[in-house]
């Protein structure tokens, strides 16, 4: 199988194509494949405890599934520091969610080590 990295950068202006990139990721690892997902610039804004619970796609669940989910199958999940210190998230808030707070040099390395990218 192969290595999908799912770079999020949609957050709460739209729940819909935000929560899509956590279903897919989802989907990815329920079928086999080694999936990473890297949350980056108002992908972040997704991240806060009440936002997950109450944030949902049209007919593709809550935001908090997805992640909890992906959390239990072992999928490594990353944030961009620099998005979420400028959003007024800490590193201890994306940490507590099952966050690794990462820089842009993350992405990079991350990217080249996958088979594909998505980005949504």
């Amino acid at each position: 199988m192969g290595k999908l990295l799912v770079h999020i950068i949609t957050g709460v202006e739209n729940p819909s194509r935000s929560v899509l990139g956590f279903l897919v990721a989802k989907s990815a690892i329920d079928d086999g494949n080694e999936v990473t997902i890297f949350c980056a610039g108002d992908g972040v804004t997704s991240l806060h405890e009440i936002t997950m619970n109450e944030m949902q796609g049209v007919g593709l669940g809550t935001l908090a599934d997805h992640i909890n989910s992906l959390k239990d199958k072992g999928v490594n999940l990353y944030a961009s520091g620099k998005s979420a210190q400028a959003r007024g998230i800490s590193k201890e808030q994306l940490e507590s969610l099952g966050f690794t707070p990462a820089t842009p040099n993350k992405l990079v390395e991350l990217t080249f080590e996958a088979d594909r990218t998505l980005v949504y």
